[in-house]
């Protein structure tokens, strides 16, 4: 044995100094080493005073990594010293062996490199299925411990810093995520996404040169504060979206040029005006009540009486009997109801009517376009409207026309990838409105300047898109983007772009949809019967 122990120490510790193997004993499950230091001296870890004082010894057992498909622990005598320096808070300390322990450590540092390589491949739950694999098995929070307890490696300073939003909590909570574009790795993640903090984060890095961001007013100010050496580039996908946005609204405004203007019948017809005839019609609880009255009333004043005696046998004053007795026919005292009366829908009642003749049935919908007319009232009031005076009105015959967002795409899709009906359709609703065609040329010309980074002509788009009268939305757009020139410009002039963070915008989104659902994950004992339907599937 005393020939075997050179070799197992050569073996076991070859990496490590000042170890020395002692004895090994094997069983059925485990392998116990005993060993202990035999250096003469520690350097104390709080002041670094070497020390060869010893004050005493105590047994520690790290495990370390399997051999045989058996457990292998190590049975290592370690020492404490004394440190002589008397300013030193520290009276005593215990030896640690390098590359094989470190304090309150119950791995050896080879298994515990191991285990980090394996979480760092696979991550949690399958990180913790592969170590079972191993025979060191560990939980999956143990594994993600260990990866967290790693040091941030070293970093240089980015040269080209991409900027964007996360949220933590959508519509209350947000960061801020900062990728390396050039390695496409993620750099830092800020608290908020307020000017002043990506100021600061910009400040204490001044080699960056290109800032890569969307319109945002919070990020453009931080970075003109923070790296006002650095070109600011703002993102083409943003713009474009922009675009469509813009593009949608001009869109909708002219949906009447969606539909195709219907044939008016040659002959007037006469029957809605005389189902108008009567404001109450026949079976309404109040018209036959005025009518029975005023039946009874007439009837009483024909036999001879007066109208103060039909007043007392009727229970009526003196001055309904007068104004029955007046009418000579019931629907006169219809006149004065409240349903002649005006009302605040009045002069929104003709858009009613023909947006009802353009196909649009839906009185929510309408309710929402007055609305956005200044329209003070509430739903219900074009609810009855549509209800009592549209219904009944016969729409146009004819093929339903495509939506403002379906015109819109088509109009934002290459000439080349779109289908040829759609083709054919935009054709047909260009053809009809002038104000769509000039919208259609706009955009076309500014994805031209986009997909060939011509950004020079970006001051002549934003003339000619600014002259269009009657396409506001597209002007306050190309006005809008005077208050960014430059990084627009920049933006469809150099290839630069925030695709990479968007990614890990979306990784991180991803990351929090994963964490909520853990945190919900109900925990459940399964019986026998149901593991085995699990594991079937």
């Amino acid at each position: 044995m005393n020939e075997v122990l050179p070799q197992l120490d050569e073996l076991l510790f070859s990496s490590v100094e000042g170890v020395l193997v002692e004895s090994v004993e094997v069983t059925d499950v485990v392998v116990r080493v005993e060993a202990r230091t035999t250096t003469g001296r520690a350097a104390c870890p709080g002041c670094g005073y070497w020390s060869g004082r010893i004050h005493g010894s105590y047994l520690r057992f790290p495990r370390d990594l399997p051999t045989a498909g058996k457990f292998v622990v190590v049975s290592l005598r370690v020492r404490r010293f004394v440190c002589g320096e008397e300013s030193c808070e520290r009276k005593t300390f215990a030896e640690q062996v390098p590359g094989l322990t470190r304090r309150f450590g119950r791995r050896t540092e080879r298994l515990r490199s191991t285990l980090v390589s394996v979480g760092l491949a696979l991550a949690g739950r399958a990180g913790a299925r592969m170590t079972g694999a191993f025979k060191v098995p560990v939980s999956r929070n143990t594994l993600l411990r260990l990866i967290t307890s790693l040091p941030d490696p070293a970093a240089a300073i980015p040269r080209v810093v991409g900027v964007d939003e996360y949220a933590q909590r959508k519509g209350r909570i947000y960061g801020t995520v900062l990728v390396d574009v050039e390695t496409r790795r993620p750099i830092d993640l800020l608290p908020d996404r307020e000017a002043d903090t990506l100021a600061a984060w910009l400040a204490e890095r001044p080699g960056i040169e290109i800032v890569c961001r969307d319109r945002a007013p919070f990020f453009a100010e931080g970075a003109t504060r923070g790296a006002p050496q650095a070109l600011q580039v703002a993102d083409r996908w943003h713009l474009w979206h922009n675009l469509g946005e813009a593009a949608e609204k001009c869109v909708y405004r002219h949906r009447s040029c969606l539909r195709p203007t219907p044939q008016q019948p040659q002959e007037p017809q006469e029957e809605p005006e005389q189902a108008t005839s009567s404001p109450w019609p026949t079976g309404h609880r109040f018209a036959e009540r005025t009518r029975a009255k005023h039946a009874t009333i007439h009837a009483l004043l024909a036999a001879g009486h007066s109208k103060r005696s039909v007043a007392r046998q009727l229970g009526m004053t003196l001055n309904t009997i007068l104004r029955f007795s007046r009418a000579t026919t019931p629907e006169g005292m219809f006149t004065g109801q409240w349903q002649n009366r005006a009302t605040r829908l009045d002069d929104y009642k003709p858009y009613l009517d023909q947006r009802w003749q353009e196909g649009c049935t839906n009185a929510w919908k309408l309710w929402e376009e007055i609305k956005e007319q200044s329209y003070p009232r509430g739903y219900a009031g074009v609810r009855d409207y549509v209800s009592r005076n549209l219904r009944g009105k016969p729409q146009p015959v004819g093929p339903r026309p495509p939506s403002a967002r379906a015109v819109t795409r088509w109009i934002l899709t290459h000439p080349d990838a779109l289908p040829e009906a759609n083709r054919l359709q935009l054709k047909v609703v260009l053809a009809s409105c002038p104000e769509l065609t000039a919208l259609s040329e706009h955009v076309r010309s500014f994805a031209h300047m986009l997909t060939h980074l011509q950004g020079d002509r970006l001051p002549e788009w934003i003339e000619a898109a600014s002259a269009t009268s009657d396409l506001p939305s597209l002007r306050h757009f190309a006005q809008h983007l005077l208050r960014d020139l430059d990084a627009v410009t920049a933006g469809l002039t150099l290839p630069w772009n925030s695709g990479v963070v968007e990614g890990h915008v979306n990784r991180i989104i991803l990351w929090n949809l994963f964490r909520q659902a853990e945190s919900l994950r109900p925990k459940v004992m399964l019986t026998s019967c149901h593991a085995g339907r699990l594991a079937m599937y």
